[in-house]
């Protein structure tokens, strides 16, 4: 079974993605992981190979085109990250979108990366606006739209552990015959 698993910074995406891999016994991809080993074949820090993605759109496109690739050649997976939702589509058998309100977000980020909550709260602003209008620009994917996700959770509400019984009761239901009422990942225009 493919599931992915998307959100904003700060959701508790990649945590959760970890835990849920783990339950099912299953391997988990990390978009940012995949940034990751992108910078070091550039043998580059991740701030600066951040800075070349904000002057470089074909890093993103790299970065997605390697999702979309993964997504294409594997049935048993969790793949995780922002765009994780739209870039696998329809091959998707499950398409999780985790959120939290900003406050909670920049708090956990803050945390995370040993800053205060204001900075926190100011870069990922500043981040999600930026993402989402390449994303428009890129795809013309409009990330604020929930309509391709199967079940969205607000990660502020519950537990880790809860939500990931949540999540696993949705596995253990799922029927792959029944896409009745499912919206499928229409004109995306995967130019990478």
């Amino acid at each position: 079974m493919l599931i992915t698993v998307s959100g904003p910074a700060g959701s508790g995406k990649s945590t959760f993605a970890a835990a849920l891999a783990n339950a099912l016994e299953v391997d988990h991809v990390s978009g940012g992981d995949i940034f990751r080993e992108m910078a070091d074949e550039r043998d580059m820090s991740l701030v600066a190979f951040n800075e070349l993605a904000e002057e470089d759109d074909q890093v993103d496109r790299d970065l997605d085109r390697r999702l979309r690739e993964i997504a294409d050649e594997n049935d048993d997976l969790i793949l995780e990250s922002r765009l994780a939702g739209w870039m696998a589509g329809d091959h998707a058998d499950l398409r999780i979108w985790l959120d939290a309100p900003m406050d909670v977000r920049a708090e956990r980020i803050a945390d995370r990366e040993d800053k205060s909550v204001t900075t926190a709260r100011e870069e990922t602003t500043a981040r999600a606006e930026s993402e989402a209008k390449r994303y428009a620009e890129y795809y013309d994917i409009e990330i604020d739209d929930r309509s391709i996700y199967d079940l969205v959770l607000n990660t502020s509400r519950w537990s880790p552990a809860a939500e990931l019984e949540i999540v696993l009761a949705a596995v253990e239901s799922y029927d792959p015959d029944d896409d009745e009422g499912r919206a499928p990942v229409t004109g995306v225009d995967y130019d990478f």
